[in-house]
């Protein structure tokens, strides 16, 4: 069910237990060869095609939020960025104004590194907020871990980069158009170690100086078919499980 296409009735007579998804995105740079909405348009493909699986009926799909947190690239021109205080309180809203109305489940479903971090502490200053509730369940999911690594012949990434094989194959799958330059021309830039197992804070040019993280050359359109396919069976299992589940357990 799309939020976008029910009037505030529909709304209110669905069930309090609906599963309501907010799919949370970015706009910003993708090196030289991807579109800043990189992101977005990923993220919107995977839910498009969570909404034919089963699950789809029993949750309710708010529109896409492409604006996410995304100061680590803003280096680089075209990238849209809410700071992480104002990206957590534009989270918390999303949520409230649905919790307002008496919906008790709410998933967000993340297409940008960068989110990930600020989606977990709004969730955890929301939890607070209403902590008195038993009945709530508020969860995210990044689209890329859902179903775990991926493996197919010919794969050569092991982990989600940025503008990378993964992000390029998709891309190249859906709007081919798009990639520009001289795609095998295009240098891998490794992952690195970093300060591993610890965290170091970095922005892109401390890793990359054309914005990109992984193996651009390396993507293809059938690996983006199959990465597709592979990240939405995931996100439509991880919703099934939030609208199977009974409440007031912890395990679901």
């Amino acid at each position: 069910m799309d939020l976008a296409e029910l009037s505030w009735p529909a709304v209110a007579t669905l069930p309090r237990d609906t599963p309501v998804v907010f799919p949370v995105a970015a706009v910003e740079q993708h090196g030289r060869h991807l579109p800043t909405f990189t992101d977005s348009m990923l993220l919107g493909e995977v839910v498009r095609r969570v909404k034919q699986a089963p699950v789809a009926g029993r949750c309710l799909f708010a529109p896409l939020q492409w604006l996410g947190n995304s100061h680590h690239h803003a280096d680089f021109p075209g990238t849209l960025s809410a700071s992480p205080r104002v990206y957590l309180d534009l989270l918390k809203a999303l949520a409230d104004n649905v919790l307002a109305h008496g919906f008790t489940r709410v998933v967000f479903v993340n297409g940008h590194g960068g989110n990930a971090v600020p989606l977990q502490q709004a969730l955890f200053e929301l939890r607070q907020d209403h902590r008195a509730r038993r009945d709530l369940l508020l969860v995210s999911l990044t689209y890329w871990d859902a179903a775990g690594t991926p493996s197919f012949p010919g794969l050569v990434q092991t982990q989600m980069g940025h503008a990378c094989e993964w992000e390029t194959s998709m891309v190249l799958r859906l709007a081919p158009h798009l990639v520009a330059g001289d795609l095998p021309a295009v240098p891998e830039v490794p992952f690195g170690r970093g300060f591993a197992p610890g965290y170091r804070a970095w922005t892109m040019p401390d890793r990359s100086e054309p914005g990109h993280i992984g193996t651009p050359a390396a993507a293809t359109t059938e690996k983006g078919e199959a990465l597709f396919a592979h990240f939405a069976a995931g996100v439509a299992a991880f919703l099934d499980r939030v609208a199977a589940w009974p409440g007031g357990t912890w395990d679901g």
